[in-house]
């Protein structure tokens, strides 16, 4: 398969790249280290597979995969992050993302195994990963059953420390419907207090995706 790794240490890009082409003779066609980059390099290349780090410099992997699909919708995505709580679990569903690996169970070992699959048609995930899935949906108190789409985008702005005023500004929503909003997440989560509401968002993940960034900038032209 031709591939595109996207990842911004330079070391783990270069151990990647050594893994896919002289263990797994698979042709590396191309490398970028930032998002931006990473859009208009897989862009011009339209590779088979992208494996991509969740965490860049100047974006999030998610908003990099909806950028890329698009315009080139036959390209396949291997995630591999080191970040593994609800949020990141629940995004890598919902953005339809073909595989991933955590950098905590060995992705190296399990990265032929993933792109077998993916050469095949299929996906793969990584065991910790289905082990998350598995507690969040046996969870009767999981944020993605009690919030909805509009809720999770404050709850991770609240977590980033913005007042209502600045989450109403950045949703286009009003001051007052930011509060309410805020308030139906307290009761839903069962969390007292805004203090604690924000160390929920941190820890569940929710300020690592920036909400409604224009990322549609970079695709290329």
């Amino acid at each position: 398969m031709r591939i595109v790794i996207v990842e911004d240490h330079l070391l783990m890009r270069e151990a990647i790249g050594y893994a896919c082409a002289d263990d797994f003779d698979h042709l590396v066609v191309g490398e970028a280290g930032r998002g931006a980059e990473a859009i208009r390099l897989v862009g011009q290349i339209k590779p088979d597979v992208v494996i991509l780090d969740l965490s860049l410099p100047d974006m999030d992997g998610f908003a990099v995969v909806e950028t890329v699909l698009k315009m080139a919708p036959a390209t396949r995505f291997l995630m591999i992050t080191a970040s593994l709580d609800d949020y990141t679990v629940h995004r890598v569903v919902k953005s339809g993302i073909h595989g991933f690996l955590d950098k905590g169970s060995n992705a190296i070992t399990q990265l032929k195994a993933a792109l077998n699959a993916l050469a095949k048609g299929k996906t793969y995930y990584s065991p910790a990963f289905h082990n998350a899935r598995i507690a969040m949906r046996t969870n009767a108190n999981s944020f993605e059953k009690v919030l909805s789409v509009c809720e999770q985008e404050v709850l991770s702005l609240v977590g980033e420390g913005l007042n209502d005023q600045e989450i109403a500004a950045r949703l286009g929503i009003s001051p007052t419907t930011s509060q309410t909003h805020r308030s139906n997440i307290l009761q839903k989560l069962n969390v007292k207090g805004t203090p604690k509401l924000i160390a929920y968002a941190i820890s569940h993940g929710f300020t690592r995706i920036p909400s409604r960034a224009p990322f549609s900038r970079f695709v290329p032209g």
